[in-house]
């Protein structure tokens, strides 16, 4: 799933605070159905679900926090909210800058969308991406000409007008996009494994936090909760613990 270049996060790594009585959640809001914003203007989407379960087992009081992906985590790292919950794959890059709590959806493939019966050679095409994402970074070392977009809905625009022969991103993402189209898009060539599961990131101080929410985490695990809010939320395409 998502991959930050974290060049802009390292400076601001000795500025985190620990967390305080009230746990900020922070999220994107704009990459259903993982997270997104409900006509009531409120974060809803399975980790709104999720991030408030996990709050109750662990007796926080939590509020949420949207931010724009490209900052999200300099702006964890600079105290501006106290955790990221926004379909963040675990990396290596990024754990050198933030921790990361158990995984709460195992490891998912990225898909290629484009144009329903086109034809594209994804290795040498014009492939677009959210930036600084694992897609963004997998398309651009792949040989392909990479066009990278501030949010996950410009990226399949941009296959939609022409600017780009195909979008790379979670399949789970992309799945209803497809079935939505009319059969304008369609999902072209093999399956991409990108990156680990997903799994909230804190900073390095807050093992507390960590602890807490861990054992949350493991506790949907074992009882099943877990497992149906992922088939809630993400229906045929639902990884399973």
């Amino acid at each position: 799933m998502k991959k930050l270049l974290l060049a802009a996060a390292l400076s601001a790594l000795a500025t985190g605070a620990a967390w305080a009585d009230t746990v900020r959640l922070g999220t994107e809001g704009a990459y259903p159905p993982y997270n997104f914003i409900n006509d009531k203007g409120e974060v809803d989407g399975f980790e709104r679900e999720l991030g408030d379960e996990i709050c109750k087992r662990a007796a926080l009081d939590c509020t949420w926090v949207t931010n724009e992906w490209d900052s999200i985590i300099p702006n964890l790292v600079s105290s501006n909210y106290d955790a990221i919950i926004a379909g963040m794959s675990v990396t290596a890059e990024r754990d050198e800058v933030i921790d990361f709590t158990n995984e709460y959806i195992p490891p998912s493939p990225s898909g290629y969308v484009g144009l329903a019966g086109g034809s594209v050679d994804v290795a040498k095409g014009i492939i677009a991406a959210q930036i600084n994402t694992i897609q963004a970074g997998h398309v651009a070392s792949s040989g392909a000409t990479l066009v990278e977009f501030a949010s996950p809905d410009e990226t399949v625009a941009a296959v939609k007008n022409g600017e780009a022969d195909a979008v790379l991103a979670d399949k789970d993402f992309l799945a209803p996009i497809v079935a939505e189209s009319g059969g304008m898009l369609a999902f072209i060539a093999d399956d991409v494994s990108i990156g680990g599961g997903v799994a909230l990131g804190l900073r390095e101080s807050d093992g507390e936090l960590k602890a807490k929410m861990n054992t949350a985490i493991d506790a949907m695990k074992a009882d099943g909760t877990l497992n149906t809010m992922l088939v809630k939320w993400f229906k045929d395409a639902a990884p399973q613990w």
